[in-house]
């Protein structure tokens, strides 16, 4: 392994020098692959850009799910018996669940179209808001469907409870953590 190892450092070192490691005059590259630690405009974009969308892909399929299931509600005979509040409801947790599937749905459409325009750091800036407001949105959703569910399936008083718990957890892990974290762990120099 050692000799595969050596031989592959060999091989690259013959055919380009410096750029077979990362970096046109030779220095060596550091651990996260950047030179000297730093990136450029661009290499942030692109890194920022791609650590988006992996984040966008985990949480447009939950809301393409969960909004394609609100909507197939209303076409079932169950729907027709609910009263009026559970109605107005179920009509207000499909309008969030629209809006949260544009907003987690745009960062892709604003790829599409300003690609090659050389403007990825704004668009990485404005597919980031729309995917924090896509999460408001989601949070927003799940916590009306989670009211209208409950209140349909038992008519207790401690429906709201349940609910403000669990959206105490959401807002605890989607906002209180991660703010927490970035308050407790990033320098206030850089």
């Amino acid at each position: 392994m050692a000799d595969r190892a050596r031989g592959w450092r060999e091989t690259e070192r013959a055919q380009g020098g410096g750029e077979a490691n990362g970096t046109r005059d030779g220095r060596e590259s550091q651990k996260d692959g950047t030179r000297d630690g730093r990136e450029t405009e661009k290499e942030r974009a692109d890194r920022r850009w791609q650590e988006l969308i992996q984040e966008i892909r985990v949480t447009q399929t939950g809301v393409q799910i969960l909004f394609g299931f609100l909507l197939t509600v209303a076409f079932t005979p169950q729907f027709q018996r609910l009263g009026q509040t559970d109605k107005t409801i179920y009509l207000v947790t499909v309008v969030l669940g629209a809006l949260a599937t544009g907003a987690l749905i745009g960062p892709v459409a604003l790829h599409r179209i300003v690609s090659g325009r050389r403007i990825k750091p704004q668009a990485v800036v404005w597919a980031s808001r729309l995917t924090f407001t896509g999460l408001v949105l989601l949070l927003a959703t799940l916590t009306a469907a989670l009211f209208l569910i409950l209140r349909a399936a038992t008519h207790d008083a401690f429906v709201p409870w349940v609910v403000s718990g669990v959206l105490a957890w959401y807002l605890l892990c989607w906002f209180g953590l991660p703010f927490w974290a970035r308050h407790r762990h990033t320098s206030q120099d850089g």
